[in-house]
């Protein structure tokens, strides 16, 4: 056995072990399916019984009609059962894949900021949505009907070699040919599956990053470029299902010209051996043909369908192990710390910090520091000079590689991580809504939080006017990623959701940078009102916003040039005053 048909096993056995806590619907399923095949194995042989025996040799019409009423009702049990089974393999399914989702979607949530930043979003919706749906037919039509029909084959061959063995060896001739071209076909469409993998993850990455970057695309006016990717991505898509239908139309014929070779081969039989036979003989070999014609369809459409459902067993592995990729993937904080009572309003400690975003590629190099409790502290620099990523660490989105960040005495590597974010909110200049209403957007679903309190941080950062203007008020619908409002407006509901959290500290990455001068106006009092009394970060463009500071710190390629206070700085005659200059001389030159 190959490594990979081994993976594979194994990658099968992990995707059966979450239908443990569905056994009974497993075994209920799996029973219907067994009696199925059995009953409906047996249905010939009394068929080719009743032909024999009361049409040919007696004529008698009572007990005739008597089986032909049994057989009708072997038919309507046979449409219940399969029902039953239909219902209830497709219950067990959607039981299983609703629990693989959910510890998928629960595991990445716990990921690292760096994971997403080198994983396309388009690659994770398709492993929890498009992979997980056809990991569901492993269940659904796949698993169980293989059992079911594996058994049917098992009892129609017995009962034809009961019937006549040689008869049945002339029958199941040609079986070897199509269990030959089954592995041919399977292997087939092995590779057609990984192919057709590959390209829908490519397929749905590249449509959700053009539909997300719609204005990019449109402002550059790259809609035909982006439309000649889109359809080369397409022609490999559509090549790779093409792939597996070039397969299936092949394997499909060959099924049947043997199924026909086989019904022809028991004909030649039956002519053989009616020569020289007595009447009687002649007339239970015609019972016997009746009998083993519906044997034969019955033979090879559980070898057919067992081509089907093996293919969907290996579309199905084949997505569940993407699927357990990313749920084996340990790329969450190794430590998320067990401290869960700390004051946050303690100074915070910056001590010798290094970090790198790969290898000694250093981006942070020795930053010490010291942000007193209730202070506001601004971090300026050009783009690329670590601010952001100060403040990432602080919050722990990425861990640093070499020394230490305290808050009083505590390690922020000990404090219990969701404790740690809860105490600390982040106001980011990209401001994310989501598409639903204005107060599910500020509370995120925190149903601790009232509406009075959200209408209450409203007005104190100056942004209930515009939100009862809305129609519907607290309650409009933003639509996806707050599209409908202005970036001053997403920026304000921003700090109110800051607000209504009441953190102990408070980070503000370039929350102005990309607004009007009103709501510049507006963000700046509400700046006011939520750094007073509170640990607060300032990362800033504008240096006219940060001029109160308690302290500014000037970065320089990952290392503090300068730390001060505003008119400190500019005395100082250094980098920020060569920030400060060359920033109004350009307003002057705009003005």
């Amino acid at each position: 056995m190959s490594e990979k048909a081994t993976i594979n096993i194994f990658i099968f056995k992990r995707l059966v072990s979450f239908a443990r806590p569905y056994k009974s619907l497993f075994l209920f399923a799996v029973l219907c399916t067994v009696t199925l095949a059995v009953l409906g194995s047996f249905r010939p042989y009394i068929i080719g019984d009743m032909v024999s025996k009361y049409v040919i040799k007696s004529k008698d019409g009572d007990k005739l009609i008597f089986w032909t009423i049994v057989v009708v009702g072997m038919l309507v049990m046979e449409g219940i059962l399969q029902f039953s089974s239909s219902y209830l393999s497709n219950l067990l399914a959607q039981s299983v894949i609703k629990d693989i989702r959910e510890k998928l979607f629960g595991h990445v949530l716990s990921f690292r900021m760096r994971y997403f930043d080198s994983t396309p979003v388009g690659a994770l919706v398709t492993r929890v949505v498009s992979d997980l749906e056809a990991v569901t037919e492993v269940f659904s039509s796949g698993l169980i009907d293989i059992a079911g029909d594996l058994i049917s084959l098992v009892f129609v061959i017995s009962l034809m070699f009961f019937v006549d063995w040689e008869l049945s060896l002339m029958t199941i001739l040609p079986i070897p040919l199509l269990i030959f071209a089954t592995r041919i076909f399977a292997r087939a469409m092995r590779n057609s599956f990984q192919l057709e993998r590959q390209q829908v993850t490519r397929l749905n990455t590249f449509v959700q990053e053009r539909i997300t970057g719609i204005s990019i695309v449109q402002l550059f006016n790259r809609q035909k470029q982006e439309y000649k990717n889109f359809e080369e991505i397409n022609k490999g898509h559509r090549q790779a299902h093409v792939n597996a239908v070039w397969a299936n139309s092949i394997f499909f014929p060959i099924v049947e010209m043997l199924s026909s070779m086989s019904i022809a081969l028991m004909l030649v039989w039956g002519a053989v051996y009616a020569s020289g036979k007595t009447a009687d003989q002649v007339e239970g070999m015609y019972a016997q043909i009746i009998s083993f014609t519906l044997w034969v369809n019955m033979l090879f459409r559980p070898i057919r369908q067992l081509a089907d459902k093996f293919n969907i067993l290996q579309r199905g592995t084949v997505r569940a192990e993407r699927v357990f990729e990313i749920i084996d993937l340990n790329d969450h904080i190794q430590n998320p710390g067990t401290v869960t009572s700390c004051d946050f309003n303690q100074t915070i400690h910056f001590k010798n910090i290094h970090f790198a975003y790969k290898d000694e590629n250093w981006v942070l190099k020795n930053i010490s520091l010291d942000i007193e409790a209730g202070s506001t502290v601004a971090f300026v620099g050009a783009t690329g000079a670590g601010k952001s990523t100060i403040v990432n660490l602080l919050g722990r989105f990425y861990d640093y590689q070499k020394g230490e960040i305290f808050i009083g005495d505590s390690n922020i590597r000990d404090i219990e991580l969701s404790y740690l974010r809860t105490n600390i909110a982040i106001v980011l200049q990209d401001v994310f809504l989501f598409s639903d209403t204005i107060h599910n957007n500020i509370t995120l679903g925190d149903n601790s939080i009232s509406r009075e309190q959200v209408i209450a941080a409203a007005k104190e950062v100056g942004a209930d006017v515009f939100i009862q203007k809305l129609p519907g008020g607290y309650d409009y619908q933003v639509g996806e990623r707050g599209g409908v409002l202005s970036v001053g407006q997403r920026q304000l509901l921003s700090f109110i959701r800051a607000s209504v959290y009441n953190p102990a500290i408070l980070i503000l990455d370039e929350a102005t940078s990309s607004v009007d001068s009103e709501s510049e106006e507006l963000i700046q009092k509400a700046t006011e009102k939520l750094t007073k009394g509170r640990t607060s970060i300032v990362i800033a463009h504008r240096l006219s916003t940060i001029q109160n500071s308690d302290k500014i710190v000037v970065l320089d390629a990952g290392e503090i040039m300068e730390i001060g206070s505003h008119q400190e700085l500019l005395l100082h005659n250094g980098f920020y005053r060569k920030l400060y200059d060359r920033q109004f001389s350009d307003e002057k030159e705009a003005k």
